[in-house]
């Protein structure tokens, strides 16, 4: 199984790649993790803001594959504690399908793509930043795969 994570932002500070990166290693080539970053909508003074979380929503549907089992992180989404997500990922790779983790922009994700979701996850009900999410996600995977194979990571 592959997990995709669809982010909407780039340009990343090094620090969030050192950080997601960390993570990404330990992960093994059935339980992968690759983050694609997609474009913010245009953005500015008296900027649509409904326009420009369409062109986000627009970018992520072209990068979903359509075989994919697809997540949605978003605020009235589920918190899961780290064993609820153990148990959903185990859950993910008996599926057969890959994942697709979708994180919105500063005004979160269409809501047709949140409708489309098979899940909807929370991280928090904290307003996190977008880097941060990076590595939360990097690590929280990883210590979800732990749990699922017996490795003392998660004591």
């Amino acid at each position: 199984m592959k997990i995709r994570l669809l982010a909407v932002g780039t340009k990343m500070p090094a620090w969030v790649e050192e950080g997601v990166e960390t993570y990404r290693k330990r992960l093994p080539r059935d339980f992968s993790l690759e983050i694609e970053e997609i474009a913010l909508g245009q953005r500015g003074k008296n900027a649509d803001v409904a326009k420009a979380r369409a062109q986000e929503a627009q970018r992520i549907r072209d990068r979903l594959r359509g075989d994919e089992f697809i997540v949605a992180l978003e605020v009235k989404g589920k918190a899961w504690t780290t064993e609820q997500l153990a148990f959903e990922a185990g859950e993910w790779r008996m599926l057969g399908r890959d994942v697709v983790l979708l994180v919105g922009g500063p005004d979160g994700l269409a809501p047709e793509l949140s409708a489309m979701a098979d899940r909807k996850w929370s991280l928090s009900a904290l307003t996190l930043p977008h880097p941060l999410v990076r590595i939360l996600l990097a690590e929280q995977l990883y210590r979800a795969w732990t749990l699922l194979v017996g490795h003392p990571y998660h004591r």
